[in-house]
């Protein structure tokens, strides 16, 4: 089953903001951070543990 990244990364923020309500800034560093290195150079090696 394959899902797409945006939705991966909205459910994830969805449930940090509900269960942690950190600062909505920082919800959206670590969401544009996670989107920005999911398509990055180190996506084969994080991908690579991952999977293990």
């Amino acid at each position: 089953m394959e899902v797409p990244l945006w939705l991966a990364l909205l459910v994830v923020g969805a449930l940090g903001i509900r269960l942690i309500r950190p600062p909505w800034w920082l919800v959206a560093v670590i969401l544009l951070g996670g989107f920005l290195l999911a398509d990055s150079l180190l996506a084969p090696v994080i991908d690579h543990v991952i999977s293990k």
